[in-house]
């Protein structure tokens, strides 16, 4: 993983918001890194209960979460968990 979107991750858990914002968090990192990006981020939101709020364009990312909303054109095509 790319050493500034460590910095950015680390920088954006460390005191534990009430709300995590992550905007495209995987973007240019590949599969492998990728993952571990979402294992944390997943963990994080089981274990500290945490609220994760996550942009991303990847339909896989979905898989690594609870409750997945979909946006299109900027309307809100579902809100179901997934």
């Amino acid at each position: 993983m790319a050493g500034w979107q460590r910095l950015a991750i680390a920088r954006a858990i460390v005191n534990i918001p009430d709300i995590l914002f992550a905007d495209e968090p995987c973007a240019n990192l590949d599969t492998e890194n990728s993952r571990m990006v979402l294992d944390l981020l997943r963990k994080i939101n089981r274990e500290r209960e945490q609220t994760i709020v996550m942009v991303s364009h990847e339909d896989c990312h979905t898989a690594y979460f609870d409750r997945v909303v979909r946006l299109k054109d900027g309307r809100l095509v579902n809100g179901a968990a997934s």
